[in-house]
């Protein structure tokens, strides 16, 4: 007779028995599991704690800590500490990385730098308080030590910031056999993970790359140089990050040797890096454009997000001021005639969405360096046009609602040509404010909104209520 399993066992062998961390669809972490998550916390449960995290991915871990509130995490800090690796301290959002780092003991975050790459360290340190960062920078050995000061001592979000130290490189005479026998041999200390291994010359200047898969199916005989990738190409190590993520979504890259000012090879970035500076500036964008500072987080304190949304209201504020006085150069006009209070709104709107749907599509043009000066007047040209035939299908039907809202036929044909002026300029503004602000070098990301809704704003009171005057007066 069989005996009975045990049920225990079994539901820790099998994980998909566990309680659910992510729907299957979104990814979203599901709220039973956070819940199970802070009730052994309050309890002080830490094994009920380690059984609900140790299995995790650092990533999910991390978006946990990051989810919950202040009290809660430095309760949860407190009881599972000393579990936090280097892999769940890179992953954390920079607005509570800090406070995690000073909650934990010094011998577990001695342990968890340890386990880093270099570009991870760098990425870890860099935003810390100096003596964080000495204090992550004892922790290490000394070669990993100079190699994350060396690379500190470049300037922010360049290359050399982004890079990894820890580079596979073969002589360019080298055959597979050769190559293959070195990544093998006793002792040797490779990268966790790399793509390609990096050909250089005495001089130490890397002259082409080759996949490792190239290697593990090509005879021991072939030289490396005969089975060299054609996408090499390499980058400076005072380039931007944005260009060098930019070049690696262009080209499709896996890999690029970074190179000092004598074009010697000193660290190379991998696409996981680059596609992290991808999704960090298109969400700096769409936090800018939507006015509330490219740093905000929903982990910030209330005071933190209130002095980073302040400036973006107050400039709001003026443009409000901006268009009341406008329409304060029209009081005799409006006091007439109660209906133009009605309808004004109505076109100031419109022209403000036309022109935020323009300015969009411009600032990820300029970005993604879609829209250049070879193709900028046909784009300039496009928008215009846009803008006049929405203009003039909007007119058709707000000309009618005039007319028959108020029984007058001159009402409705004044709302509809300032309908067809906003929209025009509206769609201009759109894509010219940010285009002239990039010429100034100026992020068109972080001022067009502002310069756009004023333009909508004032030319669509003056233009509606200018033409009453003249129109129906």
């Amino acid at each position: 007779m069989s005996e009975e399993p045990n049920t225990e066992t079994a539901t820790q062998d099998r994980p998909e028995e566990r309680l659910e961390l992510r729907d299957e669809q979104d990814y979203s972490l599901q709220a039973p599991f956070v819940q199970a998550v802070l009730e052994a916390t309050f309890n002080d449960d830490t094994h009920s704690l380690s059984e609900l995290l140790d299995p995790l991915h650092p990533a999910d871990i991390a978006d946990l800590l990051e989810q919950i509130g202040e009290g809660p995490r430095r309760e949860l800090i407190l009881l599972w500490g000393e579990n936090i690796d280097g892999e769940i301290l890179s992953e954390l959002d920079e607005s509570i990385r800090e406070d995690i780092i000073a909650a934990l003991s010094p011998e577990t975050l001695t342990e968890a730098v340890r386990e880093l790459d270099s570009d991870d360290v760098v990425d870890l340190v860099e935003d810390l308080e100096e003596e964080q960062q000495e204090a992550i920078l004892e922790a290490l050995p000394a070669a990993d030590r100079i190699a994350v000061e060396e690379a500190l001592s470049w300037p922010e979000e360049s290359a050399g910031r982004l890079m990894q130290r820890e580079v596979v490189r073969a002589p360019e005479h080298w055959d597979v056999g050769q190559m293959i026998d070195f990544m093998r041999a006793e002792g040797q200390e490779l990268p966790e993970q790399f793509y390609h291994v990096i050909l250089i010359d005495p001089k130490m200047h890397p002259i082409g790359y080759v996949a490792l898969g190239r290697i593990l199916s090509s005879p021991r005989s072939t030289l490396l140089i005969d089975i060299q990738e054609d996408s090499f190409r390499t980058v400076p190590v005072d380039q931007d990050e944005g260009e060098v993520a930019y070049a690696f979504n262009q080209y499709h890259l896996i890999s690029v040797p970074v190179v000092d000012h004598s074009d010697r090879l000193v660290g190379i970035i991998t696409i996981d890096d680059a596609m992290s500076v991808l999704d960090l500036e298109a969400e700096e964008d769409l936090l800018r454009l939507a006015g509330v500072g490219d740093e905000s987080r929903v982990t910030d304190s209330v005071w933190e997000t209130t002095k980073l949304r302040f400036p973006w209201l107050a400039v709001n504020l003026v443009t409000a001021i901006l268009a009341s006085l406008v329409i304060d150069q029209f009081e005799a006009v409006i006091t007439q005639l109660v209906a133009l209070a009605v309808l004004m709104p109505i076109v100031a709107s419109m022209g403000g969405n036309a022109g935020t749907q323009s300015l969009t599509v411009a600032v990820r043009a300029i970005a993604t360096k879609d829209l250049t000066g070879s193709n900028v007047w046909r784009v300039i040209r496009r928008e215009a046009s846009v803008g006049l035939l929405n203009g003039l299908a909007f007119a058709a039907l707000m000309g009618l609602v005039g007319w028959f809202w108020f029984g007058t036929p001159m009402l409705g044909a004044v709302l509809a040509l300032a309908m067809i002026i906003n929209l025009l300029v509206a769609g201009l503004a759109g894509i010219l404010v940010p285009v002239l602000l990039d010429r100034f070098n100026i992020d068109p990301a972080l001022a067009s909104g502002a310069f756009v809704t004023t333009v909508t704003d004032v030319v669509g009171f003056f233009a509606f209520l200018g033409l009453a005057t003249v129109m129906l007066l």
